[in-house]
């Protein structure tokens, strides 16, 4: 109990700042995607004033959608989305740093949404990082016990439900080692994890689960220099 305590009097303390610094944004009002981003194994599309996620159905990878930034530790992100139809699966903001080593593609921390859940991971500490991706990819795996304890420790799912067919505001801001994640206002998730503290991150990406998803008005922001 007092761990919990400390954990929600320290989130309170880290997101008592703000984040006034607009490093990107986007309301897709625009025919087509702009300069600015770019894509991986992506088939989404800016049409109608949306962002329409899409992974090609021949695709081996989930549709990423990429803006590239200056080097920040802190920032915010927010980004209104439509879950549309049943076919939707959810999809992710990352968090990475093109220039680390340590993980595999660079990956920091990630924040997934599905219909009943938001899960945050320590991409950098956990599944991502090079010695636990290599072992979870050989064939067959050769993950260790731990591995497996540690892949658990660093991620975090809260229940909740999104509805279908109904727009939401997701924002994701980051603090120190604690990330915490807000859907129309509300904080759903408060996790603390090392490698959420990463002091280069560079890459900040929509990857679409697939199918189904929309979104608008996404927002890049940092703390004030």
């Amino acid at each position: 109990m007092k761990s919990l305590l400390c954990l929600a009097l320290l989130s309170t303390a880290a997101f008592a700042v703000d984040y006034p610094r607009v490093i990107f944004s986007d309301d897709f009002s625009a025919d087509g995607f702009g300069k600015a981003w770019g894509h991986y194994k992506s088939a989404s599309v800016v049409k109608g004033g949306v962002l329409v996620g899409i992974t090609a159905p021949e695709s081996d990878h989930n549709a990423v959608d990429v803006i590239r930034i200056a080097p920040e530790t802190d920032l915010e992100v927010s980004v209104k989305f439509q879950l549309v139809s049943d076919q939707a699966k959810g999809f992710n903001i990352w968090l990475d740093d093109k220039d680390y080593k340590g993980s595999h593609a660079g990956h920091i921390c990630s924040i997934t949404v599905n219909p009943k859940a938001v899960v945050v991971a320590d991409a950098k500490t956990g599944t991502f990082s090079n010695d636990i991706y290599t072992r979870k990819k050989a064939v067959p795996p050769t993950l260790t016990a731990e591995d497996k304890a540690n892949m658990q420790k660093w991620t975090k799912s809260t229940p909740t439900t999104v509805s279908f067919k109904e727009w939401h505001t997701l924002t994701v801001r980051t603090h120190g080692d604690v990330v915490e994640t807000s859907i129309d206002g509300k904080v759903v998730n408060t996790f603390q994890s090392p490698g959420v503290a990463h002091d280069h991150k560079t890459v900040v990406s929509i990857t679409t689960n697939k199918v189904d998803v929309i979104y608008d008005d996404f927002s890049i922001k940092g703390v004030a220099k």
